[in-house]
């Protein structure tokens, strides 16, 4: 049986590969304004270090409150490195890497992105939801 960890990694790189992940505080921030019917499921990924950012914390506030307004399902996640790695981030020179601390999983209207790994990290939502956790975390482990 995978980990919830294994089943989230599996879910991002099903999604990537579908074209169904937003990525970056405001790039999330526009598509749950435009169209929040299509979003999913919310990461919203801070390592350690990052729990000082009060402006980050501020956003995740605000995103979170507005997922909970539109049952969206939300998942704390650490392990930014990991993150990086599951969707192949790389860093060049030349381009910036991309924001992960707010990622997405859409389901857009005319493609659908059906998914075990979806359910099972809606269903670990759900139970967490049912023992008072109201924002589940998931630790991405290193490999």
């Amino acid at each position: 049986m995978q980990s919830t960890s294994e089943t989230l990694e599996e879910l991002l790189v099903a999604a990537q590969r579908q074209d169904c992940l937003t990525v970056g505080v405001y790039e999330s921030a526009k598509l749950m304004n435009v169209d929040p019917d299509s979003v999913v499921l919310c990461l919203l990924a801070a390592d350690e270090e990052d729990e000082d950012d009060i402006a980050l914390q501020i956003h995740f506030t605000l995103i979170q409150a507005f997922c909970c307004d539109n049952d969206i399902n939300i998942v704390r996640v650490s392990g930014m490195q990991r993150l990086a790695e599951v969707l192949a981030e790389t860093e060049d020179d030349n381009n910036e890497p991309r924001d992960l601390h707010c990622i997405l999983v859409t389901n857009p209207h005319t493609n659908s992105l059906k998914s075990e790994a979806l359910e099972e990290v809606a269903n670990y939502c759900e139970d967490c939801r049912c023992n008072n956790q109201w924002v589940p975390y998931i630790s991405l482990q290193e490999r």
